[in-house]
């Protein structure tokens, strides 16, 4: 079996939901084929053994053994190839679910790396997570089903021809009534992709709320709001279970169908043929033949509406992928790249911010917001950012080449669930742990390095994930760092340490620190004091206290210095 999933998924068709689907088939081209072609045979195979049945029983009432032991070597015969073909199909149908699941998740998260920084703003974190967890199995039920569903059509079209050889009238039942019935589906069908639709909107909403209560907790019981924030959630998932149950009535009306419908044909031509035998219009082996095509409707008639259901719920499932990789990305690649530079000077022109290459530069602004603009503007993550490198525009750069020499690492990025091992990963994390000042961090870890972190590490404390954040972002070692407010959750002492160890973990390479701790700002070889969104200032952190009365304000909170 072909390992899964693909090194390269390819580039999806996202201009609709249908085309979404289309392309998840159009990948699966050969294997679909060869499963459809096994499927029609073990479905047609199974269609014709009443057929060779009813052949059997004329042969036997005639006494003619030599067309009984044609009949019966047929019916051995056909048995053996639903056996085989039904087998192989199978493998078919598995293989088809996995490749359409894992292509879709493929896709998703490749999509989801390089919206990056675009994709939280964009669309809701529920959403996301719902794409993980049940779109992308439906998507591969939907692609499951296409090989069962044509081999279904396959062998009803078998059957209608083999009723109409005999009997017109019973073909003509056949053939009007499957469409029918169908019909009669189809509506439930409708109603059942609404009602879908809406239970997982609903669910990402609740997700999304959810997130919110989890991630501002501590808040929350601080206002005393986490009363008035519960029961708000308490009624959206009200909310959400009685979509869930219009969504079970319409889905049990639709299994309860799936019986009934065809149970009822079966009755229907099974009566119409014991009428025709009575009559004189059939023989003892075709009434036997005819029952045994009216009871192996059952079977194609329910996949063919489980097939038609499983589309629906891919359908569903395609609309929300397709609205994640309609998504652009804020930043994108120049129409003409230009290779980036040799040197690590930063410039924004907005502010008039330089960051001299080599040295730790810190960057304090009255209002913090202002900083972090100039931090973002920086690092590019500002699609209209001006600033350069060395003198070269960051918008003439590739993407991925700002992203290789300019690391932003902000109180924003997320601390990932699993193994703590896993994040840290760099040459001298001993060294990035004792500038950070985290040795206590990891040694109050239960299980140290191999603790497994949940809830993207909301069981740490808010300085806890601070310096761990700021250990990652050393032990990546980029040539250029810009860090915004990277000590503002600690004590004072810890940051005392961090103040004194950052200059020294990062010597001989570029570093900007957005802050107005006194105490970091003491260690930064220049100061740069920005106001009303301007560089207004620019020295040592003593120099500026004494000549700067707005910077000394800002720095020590309206206090003396």
């Amino acid at each position: 079996m072909k390992p899964l999933p693909d090194p390269d998924p390819g580039e999806p068709d996202h201009r609709s939901p249908v085309r979404y689907l289309a392309w998840l088939i159009r990948g699966r081209l050969g294997p679909l084929s060869v499963g459809l072609v096994l499927s029609t045979v073990a479905f047609v195979a199974a269609a014709l053994k009443p057929a060779a049945i009813g052949r059997a029983i004329d042969a036997l009432a005639a006494g003619d053994d030599r067309a009984l032991g044609w009949s019966t070597a047929a019916v051995m015969g056909l048995g053996v190839m639903v056996a085989v073909f039904g087998t192989l199909r199978h493998r078919f149908v598995v293989a088809n679910w996995l490749w359409g699941a894992y292509r879709s998740v493929q896709v998703t998260v490749r999509h989801a790396g390089r919206l990056g920084a675009t994709l939280p703003r964009r669309m809701a974190t529920g959403e996301v997570v719902a794409i993980g967890t049940s779109d992308v199995g439906n998507l591969g039920g939907a692609l499951q089903m296409v090989i069962p569903g044509f081999g279904s059509a396959a062998s009803v079209a078998v059957i209608a021809v083999l009723l109409l050889s005999v009997s017109v009238r019973l073909g003509l039942v056949v053939i009007i009534g499957v469409p029918v019935m169908m019909s009669l589906v189809a509506i439930l069908l409708r109603l059942l992709h609404t009602r879908a639709q809406l239970y997982r909107d609903t669910s990402a909403g609740l997700i999304n709320q959810a997130g919110d209560i989890v991630a501002g907790l501590r808040i929350l019981r601080g206002v005393g709001g986490e009363a008035a924030f519960g029961g708000r959630y308490a009624a959206s998932s009200q909310r959400l279970r009685a979509a869930g149950v219009r969504v079970a009535e319409v889905d049990s009306l639709l299994q309860a169908a799936q019986i009934l419908l065809p149970g009822g044909f079966v009755v229907l031509v099974t009566w119409m043929g014991a009428r025709a035998v009575v009559a004189g219009e059939l023989t003892l082996g075709e009434l036997v033949a005819f029952y045994g095509y009216a009871a192996f409707l059952v079977v194609p008639l329910r996949t063919l509406i489980e097939t038609a259901e499983r589309l629906i719920r891919g359908h569903v499932a395609a609309t929300r992928v397709v609205r994640l990789l309609s998504v652009r990305p804020e930043i994108t690649d120049p129409a003409t790249v230009v290779p980036p530079p040799p040197g690590n000077e930063l410039v924004d022109p907005d502010s008039g911010v330089r960051v001299a290459p080599g040295r730790l530069t810190a960057i304090a602004a009255a209002d913090p917001a202002e900083a972090a603009a100039v931090a973002e503007r920086l690092a590019r993550f500002d699609p209209l950012s001006r600033a350069t490198l060395s003198g070269v525009p960051l918008k003439d750069l590739a993407v991925a080449a700002v992203r290789e020499r300019i690391l932003l690492a902000d109180n924003d990025a997320d601390i990932f669930n699993g193994p703590v091992r896993d994040q840290l990963d760099g040459a001298d994390l001993p060294g990035a742990v004792h500038a950070a000042s985290a040795t206590d961090v990891l040694e109050a870890l239960p299980q140290g390095l191999d603790t497994e972190l949940r809830g993207r590490g909301r069981e740490l404390s808010g300085g806890q994930q601070q310096r761990l954040r700021l250990v990652r972002a050393l032990l990546a070692d980029p040539p250029i760092l810009v860090l915004v407010e990277p000590t503002s959750a600690v004590d004072a002492h810890t940051e005392a340490r961090i103040a004194a160890r950052l200059g020294a973990a990062r010597a001989g390479r570029t570093t900007a620190v957005c802050t107005t701790s006194p105490l970091v700002l003491d260690r930064a070889d220049t100061v740069l004091y920005v106001e009303g969104g301007r560089l207004v200032a620019e020295g040592t952190h003593a120099e500026l206290l004494d000549r700067v009365p707005a910077y000394a304000a800002t720095v020590t909170r309206g206090e003396d210095a």
